[in-house]
């Protein structure tokens, strides 16, 4: 008689039976179920009842391990969702609207306005997009004054460094219980530390007077006050913003008299001064000849073009600050520089190691091309169609967006760390920028084009592996060029109304 095994014992056999087909599970797909399947029904030990409650074991394994299974891949999907997400929102990826590095005059905030100038103060970069989350806490504003004005007393919860790009004027500030005054001319940079009382005029009587200034913000990340003492119709003094009783306290003088001097100032924060006046006021330079960036009083200007160009040829000339001179700038890791393009002619293309150039047409018309690993063929208002337009797809690395934008005076526009990029100037007039580079400690400029430029260095070998040529045809082309940083511009330049610049 065939002996039949208990209850207990037969779970334990088909125990040990799930777990051999979990073991083919790991080492098959589908056929698992039906060797599962297999096993129970030829298990002869088992009775047709157990034989059938082990074939639902293996149903129901199997369904628990489509199932863990379709969860797993799910979640793989998200996560590579929420990644694409996270490049696309904090890194701009595939879907930015418009050029993100250009910046027009509709992209500025008149802040002063008045019959004698204006004062404009450019968005905030990461306003346009997060691909420029690392100059955020910079901002960039000019000053546009007619000849023989005045611009009212202010002080700012940012730090200041100002750049004269056209005509001249005189800075005076009050610091520590001492007043200084500064003669400026075109090319002069200077710095005004956060909350510096600093007022000026225009003591030209026939040159409007241009001052393009960077800040970085003090208080709030990004954004920056300017703090008016005295006022007037378009920028309220902020003594108003005490009551009447601590002012009465505070300056020792009655509520009548001190609504008439607050409330006299009509006129706004640029205003006409007289002859004697400005003639005045630009005669009482107190401060000793200015020798910095070569020792001296560190807080006077300095002339960008008193300096010998670091880079001249018959197709430009380019001035910078060095980074170890200008005590000024250095605890801000800024650095100044001026480009002045000949008419027809091109500087770069080349990349900065470190620094994001942050730049400001001043005169001449042009326009910039730069390499962006960051943007779609579909997405970007100054890109071109047709050649180099469109990313090169490849699987296995990155690839690049060809960004172009048309230049003309006061607008900027913006060139990231490691992005190669060109300027060139139009055929008509000389193009001059003025830039400001942030993070400017241990940048360095690397050319791609010219007698340095990165390439010639490359060893032999590195030359035919990398570029899958001769390194003798590879040396012959990168060594065309004899010119170094300026060259001789495209033959053909995009007209006016070309798509590359809709």
């Amino acid at each position: 008689m065939a002996f039949k095994p208990k209850i207990p014992i037969a779970l334990l056999l088909l125990t040990s039976l799930l777990a051999i087909c979990a073991g083919l599970a790991l080492a098959m797909q589908d056929p698992e179920l039906k060797q599962c399947k297999h096993q129970c029904r030829h298990q002869r030990q088992f009775d047709e009842q157990e034989k059938e409650q082990c074939q639902r074991s293996c149903d129901e394994y199997h369904r628990e391990k489509k199932a863990q299974e379709r969860a797993e891949r799910r979640r793989s999907e998200e996560g590579s969702s929420r990644e694409e997400r996270y490049e696309e929102e904090e890194l701009g990826g595939e879907h930015e609207e418009e050029n993100p590095y250009v910046f027009e005059d509709e992209d500025f905030e008149t802040r002063v306005r008045t019959d004698e100038g204006r004062i404009q103060v450019l968005e905030k970069f990461t306003k346009r997009s997060k691909l420029l989350r690392g100059i955020e806490n910079f901002r960039v504003a000019i000053l546009e004054a007619n000849p023989h004005t005045f611009i009212s007393p202010a002080h700012f919860d940012a730090e200041l460094v100002l750049f004269v790009a056209k005509g001249r004027a005189t800075i005076t500030t009050v610091r520590e219980e001492k007043r200084e005054n500064f003669n400026v001319e075109q090319g002069d940079i200077m710095r005004i530390p956060a909350g510096t009382p600093v007022y000026l005029i225009n003591r030209d009587e026939n040159e409007k007077l241009y001052i393009v200034k960077i800040l970085r913000p003090v208080s709030v990340p990004g954004h920056f006050e300017a703090f008016h003492a005295s006022g007037g119709e378009d920028a309220e003094s902020f003594y108003r913003g005490f009551s009447w009783e601590v002012l009465e306290a505070a300056l020792k003088t009655r509520r009548d008299q001190l609504e008439k001097l607050f409330g006299k100032q009509t006129q706004g924060v640029i205003i006409k001064a007289s002859k004697e006046q400005i003639r005045s006021m630009s005669q009482h330079e107190e401060t000793p000849p200015r020798i910095w960036p070569f020792g001296g009083d560190s807080t006077h200007p300095f002339n960008l073009f008193h300096k010998r160009p670091s880079q001249s040829n018959q197709f430009g000339r380019l001035y910078e600050t060095d980074p170890n001179e200008c005590k000024q700038l250095q605890d801000l890791d800024l650095m100044v520089s001026f480009a002045n393009i000949t008419k027809g002619s091109m500087a770069g293309p080349y990349y900065n190691s470190r620094a994001t150039k942050i730049s400001v047409v001043v005169e001449g018309e042009g326009y910039f091309e730069m390499a962006c690993p960051h943007l779609s063929s579909s997405g970007s208002r100054g890109q071109r169609e047709g050649s180099g337009s469109s990313r090169r797809r490849s699987r296995s690395g990155p690839t690049y967006q060809q960004i172009r934008g048309r230049l003309r005076p006061g607008m900027v526009f913006v060139a990231p760390a490691g992005h190669p990029v060109a300027v060139i100037a139009s055929r008509n007039k000389n193009l001059q920028v003025l830039c400001f580079e942030v993070n400017a400690q241990g940048n360095i400029r690397f050319p791609l084009a010219g007698k340095n430029n990165i390439v010639n260095e490359f060893e032999r070998e590195a030359k035919e592996l990398a570029f899958n040529f001769p390194a003798r045809e590879v040396e012959k082309i990168f060594r065309n060029q004899d010119q170094e940083f300026f060259f001789p511009g495209p033959s053909r330049q995009p007209e006016e109304g070309d798509r590359a610049f809709e």
